[in-house]
């Protein structure tokens, strides 16, 4: 038996929940993968995965056995790049993935910097508001903006933050009125965001406290430039994030709705699994990407 390799096998086929995953990614048959996990097993004298008709689960001395072996190869990885030579060297693919506004609207032109200084790296961007699966889809970095995060296998770094506007489009006020206070907005059209973590609801800070308040929502959708082009076209008021609402504001496209409350601030984070840690690719990006919210205050 291939010790290193099995233990790669053993490793993907936690990661990826799937034999079959497993074995597609590293190029084997599933009998194969199978066989190599089970003279692991027997080499150890226990065992490790603990399989049902529907799922399978790490044993007690599996969960020990994986936290080691993730140690283990990555730092034989990263010995064999700082060995070759390849150590601090960008080049190869870097799978990314962020939200849809924010990806088109903030990152995109800060990677294309980051892709100017390395012209050996190669992306691979997927942009999907909703939270997609780091170690299945196989990405290197997941940028969130999220207040919480919920992922605690996964190594997150906060990078930023980012702040939410309530916002409204002149004419709806000038036709509406505009609320002076948070009870006022009961009697306002509404646009939520549904991949918040409160949808339909805000929770506003001001002068006197803290209030929550539920909104019947006239319309609601996945997509804050979308929100937005609504909110500019009329429909009601809503909540933007502070990169898409601030340009808008200082064109007067939009106005700020409640300007003595707002809501909590969103973090962004780069989040990767632990065996990404090491790559220089990762780590690279990630310093770039911190330096460069910082520079642009969003």
């Amino acid at each position: 038996m291939d010790l290193l390799a099995a233990m790669r096998s053993f490793r993907r086929v936690i990661e990826l929940q799937s034999f079959s995953k497993a074995a597609e990614e590293l190029g084997q048959s599933n009998a194969s993968i199978s066989k190599q996990i089970r003279q692991l097993e027997e080499r150890l004298g226990a065992v490790l995965i603990v399989r049902t008709t529907r799922r399978m689960s790490l044993s007690e001395n599996g969960r020990v056995y994986f936290s080691e072996c993730c140690r283990i190869l990555d730092e034989l990885d990263n010995l064999e790049r700082t060995t070759s030579g390849e150590a601090g060297e960008i080049n190869g693919r870097l799978r990314l993935n962020a939200p849809l506004s924010f990806g088109l609207t903030v990152l995109a032109p800060m990677l294309a910097r980051f892709m100017a200084l390395h012209p050996q790296l190669k992306v691979d961007m997927t942009l999907d508001d909703h939270v997609l699966d780091v170690v299945s889809e196989g990405f290197d970095v997941s940028i969130r903006v999220r207040a919480t995060l919920t992922d605690s296998s996964l190594i997150a770094r906060r990078l930023g933050d980012i702040g939410q506007i309530i916002c409204a489009a002149p004419a709806y006020l000038a036709d509406n009125g505009t609320p002076e206070t948070i009870a006022d907005l009961k009697g306002h059209h509404c646009l939520t965001y549904r991949l918040a973590d409160q949808p339909g609801s805000w929770r506003l800070e001001g002068p006197d406290g803290t209030a929550v308040i539920d909104l019947p929502a006239r319309f609601v959708a996945d997509n804050s430039l979308m929100l937005s082009e609504m909110i500019q076209a009329g429909i009601g008021i809503g909540v933007l994030p502070s990169f898409i609402a601030k340009p808008l504001l200082a064109d007067g496209k939009l106005r700020q709705v409640l300007p003595g409350h707002k809501l909590a601030e969103r973090g962004i984070y780069a989040v990767y699994p632990t065996n990404r840690l090491l790559l220089p690719k990762v780590k690279v990006f990630t310093e770039f990407l911190a330096s460069q919210i910082r520079q642009a205050g969003l």
